[in-house]
């Protein structure tokens, strides 16, 4: 089966700089096939659906075990 995608390797050393890779990925970029989907991100759940939370015990006792945050 043929390869439908161009040989793309580098013939040269890594990129020198910054503005080179830039350059490097902007012409490539045609050769993407698009970008990926944004997914949708989830509304927040009202505090009055909250019902509470179930920690396993050996959770709770690592937690309980853990410094506060910032200490």
């Amino acid at each position: 089966m043929p390869n439908p995608v161009k040989d793309v390797t580098f013939i040269d050393s890594e990129p020198e700089s910054l503005e080179e890779l830039r350059r490097l990925c902007a012409r490539m970029a045609p050769h993407w096939a698009g970008a990926a989907p944004v997914p949708a991100v989830p509304a927040p759940v009202p505090p009055s659906r909250i019902h509470g939370v179930s920690v396993p015990p050996a959770s709770a006792r690592l937690l309980d075990g853990m410094s506060e945050y910032g200490d």
